[in-house]
């Protein structure tokens, strides 16, 4: 549509390896079947596996149970973590060994490590990951990508790995930049920033479409290969979402729409036009395109039977007791909410050596306050109580995902104090929110409600189309929490923006009765899901 011939993609190592020894590849995890259609379709494919990808992924893709021994050194040669790459290269390589262009295959460059310029230095440490990949069969021209910095190409390079750039500006200066470091062979921009990605509580991205379309017309007239990041909008379903924290913790939002020229929902921008005419100057472009995409079915259905999260609680894990504070890590659960309770027999300020990354305080059930870690706050005051249960609802929003944090545990960071005095005998319960279908089976059970939802609490709607269609859930008007289609974890959704709809894919959308279950932190005035006909995104910054 285009005039472009090669897909890129990473592979996010957490997603296929949940839990230590698992490799899955079932469903969106079937990488062999992605090339296969890659190839189907006539393109090439350069794979980009990390181990750290960045990607405002969860962790950057590194599973979080490699962390919880603490010795265990993040992107470095350290033997726990080169032993855990090898593992998970000696899974991952196998497939795309016989799907390289000398086999017939699509794969025509694969990726050493990811921006490693920016985190650090250690050449042994490229110099392990590229033998790691060669010596599983991999043959074909491996490259690094930095920003075109002396310093990052410097650090994040090796002889005999081919250089090559991510930028959205300024495209003649990083090309030469690039070309000093690399002075003979191709130039490549392997990642193209023509937009940005959003943080909650912040505005919506965007970058002016004759700009980028001036800087791909640069790249292009340079003779630079190129790779479009991101060409098409994407969405952090589940709790796939990473965060960013430069001193403040910004996690990223569900929409990972970037202002691409496909959108999050795949339909045509100005942005892909634009881009379309810049490529005819250089490449054949089809004549063909596709028709725009009609309104999504607008329509309201209740969220008409509730169940509070203390009564599913117990269908969703087991509590696990421990004298000290635990972090959710520490417990096998890398990801979505922990609830921790402990009896406490008087108020007095409660603190925490950190809060990761949102809690919400309550004292026999009864609602005290949040703590943010976007604020820094790690302390709140109880009131006098005389033998009430503290509970914590603590919400992991996303992983870090670039810079000296990734790696880092999540949950409650103790020691816990209560005026003063380390509070003790904890009971610690992982939320298994992958078993939402638990929770569905009682909701169906739950009595019609009536009037305001009291959070939190899960809440079903059930609602029939007569066609298998995009749909997009407004949730302008909702507090914060998540939702589920059919059992498919849409992602995150919060009041406070930029994003105010969470996009409904069509094959995740039954012809016939589809039930929505939400999960909702705080409350909803009225419990209804309003399905709109297109996404909102949120303000934007002019």
């Amino acid at each position: 549509l285009m005039g472009l011939n090669t897909i890129e993609t990473y592979v996010a190592w957490n997603a296929h390896a949940r839990r230590p020894g698992e490799f899955d590849t079932d469903g969106q995890l079937d990488l062999r079947r992605f090339l296969e259609l890659v190839a189907a379709e006539g393109m090439y494919a350069i794979v980009r596996p990390g181990p750290y990808i960045c990607a405002e992924w969860d962790n950057g893709g590194l599973p979080g149970w490699l962390f919880t021994d603490p010795e265990v050194g993040v992107r470095r040669a350290e033997t726990r973590f080169i032993a855990a790459v090898g593992d998970y290269f000696d899974r991952l390589l196998p497939i795309i060994r016989p799907l390289q262009i000398e086999n017939g295959g699509p794969v025509i460059l694969v990726q050493v490590e990811n921006e490693y310029g920016a985190y650090g230095n250690d050449k042994e440490y490229l110099r392990v990951l590229t033998e790691l990949t060669r010596s599983g069969g991999i043959t074909v021209p491996l490259t690094t990508i930095d920003q075109p910095t002396d310093q990052m190409l410097s650090d994040g390079s090796l002889p005999g790995l081919h250089l090559t750039g991510s930028f959205g500006s300024r495209t003649k200066e990083r090309l030469a930049t690039l070309r000093a470091h690399q002075p003979t062979g191709p130039l490549m921009c392997a990642e193209f920033w023509d937009g940005w990605f959003d943080h909650w509580g912040a505005h919506h991205h965007t970058t002016a479409v004759e700009q980028s379309a001036e800087e791909l017309d640069d790249l292009l007239a340079a003779g630079a290969s190129v790779n479009i990041y991101m060409f098409h909008g994407g969405t952090n379903f589940g709790f796939t979402n990473g965060a960013n924290d430069k001193g403040v913790y910004q996690p990223t939002t569900t929409s990972y729409d970037y202002d691409a020229p496909l959108s999050e929902n795949g339909d045509l921008t100005a942005k892909f036009f634009a881009f379309r005419d810049v490529i005819a100057r250089y490449a054949p472009v089809p004549d063909e395109i596709p028709a725009a995409a009609a309104p999504a079915p607008v329509f309201e259905a209740e969220l008409g039977q509730s169940v509070s999260l203390w009564d599913a609680a117990p269908l969703l894990g087991d509590e696990v007791q421990s004298e000290h504070l635990q972090a959710s890590d520490d417990l096998g659960h890398y990801s979505g909410f922990t609830l921790y309770r402990t009896p406490v027999g008087d108020g007095g300020v409660l603190a925490f050596t950190e809060v990761r990354d949102r809690a919400q305080v309550f004292l026999d059930r009864a609602p005290i306050g949040v703590m943010q870690r976007d604020h820094h706050e790690r302390a709140i005051t109880l009131p006098p109580t005389d033998g009430s249960s503290l509970e914590l609802l603590v919400e992991d929003q996303g992983r870090v995902n670039y810079g000296p944090r990734i790696g880092e545990k999540k949950g409650l960071v103790g020691p816990a104090a209560l005026a003063g005095r380390e509070l003790l005998g904890w009971s610690v319960r992982p939320l298994r929110l992958e078993r939402i279908d638990l929770v569905r089976d009682r909701l169906r059970a739950a009595p019609r409600s009536v009037g305001a939802l009291s959070g939190p609490s899960f809440a079903l709607a059930e609602f029939a189309v007569g066609t298998q269609t995009d749909l997009f859930l407004d949730t302008s008007r909702w507090g914060k929490g998540v939702a589920w289609i059919n059992g498919f974890n849409l992602g995150r959704y919060w009041g406070r923006g930029p994003q105010h709809t969470l996009y409904i894919p069509a094959p995740a959308v039954r012809v016939g009765t589809n039930e929505l279950i939400v999960f909702e932190l705080h409350g909803l005035a009225k419990p209804v899901a309003s399905f709109v006909a297109g996404l909102d995104l949120g303000h934007e910054d002019h």
